[in-house]
């Protein structure tokens, strides 16, 4: 899919994880490209792990970078008995 920009848009996922905010990608016609992530992700503290799926957009004039625009959330479900996230204490009395 190509954007107004001739970018190239694609659905891969993260197969390594380098130095310097650096990944190696899998796309889905199994290529692997070197990716690095954007400045919103960099900026809002994005973590990106091996096996994350990411969108990433390519130039066609380069098909080996890409960079990563957007980490999909997984559809794997919550383990049963699972602690809910971030749950608040409750309030001290005095």
């Amino acid at each position: 899919m190509a954007n107004s920009e001739g970018l190239i848009e694609l659905e891969g996922k993260i197969v390594a994880v380098l130095p310097g905010t650096m990944f190696r990608i899998e796309l889905p016609n199994k290529h692997v490209v070197l990716g690095h992530i954007s400045g919103k992700l960099r900026k809002n503290f994005i973590k990106i792990f091996v096996g994350d799926t990411v969108r990433v957009e390519m130039d066609p004039k380069d098909i080996t970078q890409a960079r990563i625009t957007y980490r999909l959330r997984s559809s794997a479900p919550k383990p049963l008995g699972a602690a809910p996230a971030a749950s608040r204490p409750a309030p001290r009395r005095r």
